[in-house]
């Protein structure tokens, strides 16, 4: 299923964050990094956003929400991986 990826003042306005403490927060460890949508657009996995703010609504820690922010990175790179694993099986092998 294909996940929706926020741009920067949705990802505000569904935080009611600052763009400036967003950042910190992106800084801090307390919100997962962009990924890059092109050499001058960012944005932010639909469920990445969801799961932190979940996580600070259901009173999660700073260090938990540090964790669940490493966790849901680590899962984008396993996912990335797997997509690129996928490609390269299904590419055809030179003669």
């Amino acid at each position: 299923m294909a996940n929706a990826i926020y741009r920067l003042p949705e990802t505000l306005r569904l935080r009611g964050k600052s763009k400036t403490r967003h950042y910190a927060d992106v800084a801090e460890g307390l919100f997962p990094p962009p990924i890059p949508l092109g050499p001058r657009a960012v944005g932010w996995p639909e469920d990445e956003v969801a799961a932190v703010t979940t996580a600070r609504a259901a009173g999660y820690s700073d260090s938990q929400i540090r964790e669940l922010v490493a966790a849901l990175v680590a899962a984008r790179q396993r996912k990335a991986l797997e997509a690129i694993e996928r490609a390269t099986a299904q590419r055809p092998q030179a003669a």
